[in-house]
């Protein structure tokens, strides 16, 4: 579904990705680890067009999206949810939603019955101002604007991360279910290796903004995460 081939990045004058290449098939749940300020966020964030400058291929289904604008790859079809949510916290909880239609390829404005059936909570307070919503509950909506736009692919970059521990086990069987009850295929930032291990089927390990390891989940040894992921 989705190649990188010998991606460079770079954000101001620093190089941050250096050749990086990886490819995503169709309904797989990749976790891309390794310590913070190894590149795992800039990879997401080159993927949807988001870096200073780039050089390199990515394709979707074979469809060049490298020279494309953010928007196209949205409506290419890959929904993103950044690092800090980014919901727009003077709208309501069903305007922020709504916000994620416009990437669909059909034009629909209306909310999925995924996103209601998903998240409860959201579906009962769609006319709440969104900045009243706690970590967890904003971290609810940026997915499910994510998911508006019907995506057939969906980036996450640490999705867990800062929220309250009763909304964390939630979100996380969220993505699973994603994955493997509905075929959605998955490229997350994470840094919880329980959870990469018990959700993920592959692993691409970043190190200094290069991949120093990746393979099914099964070679995603300790070893490797001591070497890697130890501070």
């Amino acid at each position: 579904m989705l190649e990188l081939q010998n991606i460079n990045s770079f954000y101001g004058n620093s190089h941050i990705l250096h050749d990086v290449s990886l490819r995503v098939d169709p309904g797989s749940f990749t976790a891309v680890v390794g310590r913070n300020g190894m590149g795992k966020t800039m990879l997401l964030k080159t993927i949807m067009g988001l870096s200073d400058r780039m050089r390199g291929s990515i394709a979707l289904g074979g469809k060049q999206l490298a020279h494309q604008p953010t928007h196209l790859r949205a409506k290419a079809g890959i929904g993103y949810v950044p690092q800090g949510r980014e919901i727009i916290s003077q709208f309501t909880v069903k305007e922020n939603i709504l916000m994620g239609c416009y990437a669909r390829k059909d034009g629909k404005k209306q909310l999925p019955d995924l996103v209601l059936d998903l998240f409860p909570y959201l579906k009962d307070n769609l006319h709440r101002r969104a900045g009243l919503l706690s970590g967890g509950q904003q971290q609810q909506l940026a997915i499910a604007r994510a998911l508006a736009a019907n995506p057939t692919m969906l980036l996450l970059d640490e999705p867990t991360e800062g929220i309250q521990p009763n909304i964390v086990e939630q979100i996380e069987q969220t993505i699973i279910r994603l994955n493997q009850e509905l075929g959605l295929t998955i490229l997350l930032v994470e840094q919880n290796i329980l959870f990469t291990r018990r959700a993920a089927q592959h692993f691409v390990m970043m190190n200094n903004g290069f991949v120093a390891a990746s393979g099914t989940i099964a070679q995603l040894s300790d070893d490797l995460i001591h070497q890697y992921m130890a501070v």
